[in-house]
């Protein structure tokens, strides 16, 4: 189970703590919060979740979680970001193989990697990329999925040099949205996943993707 880790050479999105931990004790305290968070939410929702639950979760003091977050939505903020970062550390593990011909042949993967943390990684299933409490968790200024096809973007274009255009913003952005309510059809449907759906979903997105690249 997925729970901490580096940034996985993603650009970092200003963080909601009040303060960043100091102490290796403090970042660990921290992570225990979220690991906590992760926790109330798959058994709860985030209608369950409050600062007093993830406290007595994470075995620390209440004054210890508002050290650091203000309240419960800087806690999912927090968590919604290291999903973010766990998602991009898998996907820049897999693109560093070289295993693919273009960049439209990653669709695969990525869903692979979506649909896999969504089966394993705590409160990812809930909260994913943050839509559960605020379509605009990761950053105020975009939606969520519009941070995440920013993401896929950037990695992509380290990856394979392809240029860094309006049009695959876009591209990136439809495919983004489309996959997102697809393989939310596919989850309502199956706890883990329809996969028959969540084949329909790759289908879906790598034809578009590979047709924008044709146009190009």
């Amino acid at each position: 189970m997925a729970r901490s880790g580096d940034n996985g050479g993603v650009t970092e999105i200003r963080t909601p703590l009040r303060r960043r931990p100091a102490q290796r004790r403090s970042a660990e305290r921290v992570q225990r919060m979220l690991d906590a968070c992760a926790d109330i939410l798959d058994e709860d929702g985030y209608d369950g979740l409050t600062t007093t639950r993830i406290a007595q979760r994470a075995e620390v003091a209440i004054g210890s979680v508002y050290q650091f977050f203000p309240d419960k939505r800087a806690v999912a903020q927090a968590l919604a970001l290291r999903n973010l970062e766990v998602f991009g550390q898998r996907i820049s593990a897999r693109l560093a193989s070289g295993a693919f011909a273009d960049w439209s042949d990653t669709v695969g993967v990525i869903i692979e990697i979506f649909v896999e943390m969504h089966r394993t990684v705590p409160g990812f299933r809930v909260l994913r990329f943050g839509d559960v409490a605020d379509v605009n968790l990761l950053d105020s200024d975009a939606d969520n999925n519009a941070v995440v096809a920013d993401r896929l973007r950037e990695m992509i274009v380290e990856t394979f040099g392809v240029q860094d255009t309006p049009g695959l913003a876009t591209a990136l952005a439809i495919a983004v949205e489309a996959g997102d309510a697809v393989l939310k059809m596919a989850f309502r449907r199956d706890p883990d996943g329809d996969p028959l759906i969540v084949a329909e979903a790759e289908r879906l997105i790598h034809g578009y993707l590979a047709g924008h690249i044709q146009e190009a």
